[in-house]
């Protein structure tokens, strides 16, 4: 392993440091937790592109592939279909669509730029309604509409709009303590703090 890589994976992101000094200790005030390990953290984050129209022309799913690659900072992997849907043409096993699974500081380095960058690029975007999104379990999903909105992807390359799903995966309980760990991050929740 060379000495430069070496360096690159002891840079701490941000965020996490943010976490660390900042979220952590307002959780354990407002939720009473007795133990650090018990606060909430994330987990993962998933980020999914569906691509309908590569059932005619394949070669739009592998530019879907590269702009999630780009995006998300780690190589995405396509995904195949389950079951066959005859009324879209789609075969069991057909490629229609990739994803990218992120985890520590490449899942932190994400999360900094979409709360920072792509978000406020949203048209007419004022936040989330601070009740939907939550699975009942701590986990947050939302959907963007437009791939452009990272400042990843050349405006002037793309083939297509497309939309992707992000699901954040916590080690919350309860979508409240979700909703207190994300809002702690400076996730736009409409409302007194996303509470």
């Amino acid at each position: 392993m060379s000495e430069s890589m070496g360096q690159a994976e002891r840079v701490i992101p941000r965020l996490l440091t943010h976490y660390r000094e900042t979220v952590v200790p307002a959780l354990i005030r407002e939720f009473g937790y007795e133990n650090p390990f018990a606060v909430p953290k994330l987990e993962k984050i998933v980020l999914n592109m569906g691509v309908g129209e590569a059932v005619g022309d394949p070669k739009k799913l592998d530019a879907a592939v590269e702009e999630l690659t780009l995006i998300a900072g780690q190589k995405a992997v396509k995904t195949v279909a389950k079951k066959a849907i005859a009324g879209f043409k789609i075969r069991r096993g057909l490629p229609i669509g990739c994803m990218v699974t992120l985890r520590r500081a490449r899942m932190y380095e994400f999360l900094d730029r979409l709360i920072t960058i792509a978000l406020p690029r949203v048209r007419d975007f004022r936040g989330f309604q601070p009740n939907r999104g939550f699975d009942g379990r701590g986990n947050f999903a939302l959907g963007l509409k437009e791939q452009i909105i990272f400042p990843e992807i050349n405006y002037d390359r793309v083939d297509a709009i497309r939309g992707l799903d992000v699901v954040i995966v916590t080690t919350a309980k309860t979508d409240r303590e979700a909703r207190a760990l994300l809002a702690g991050f400076g996730f736009p929740f409409l409302g007194e703090g996303g509470r």
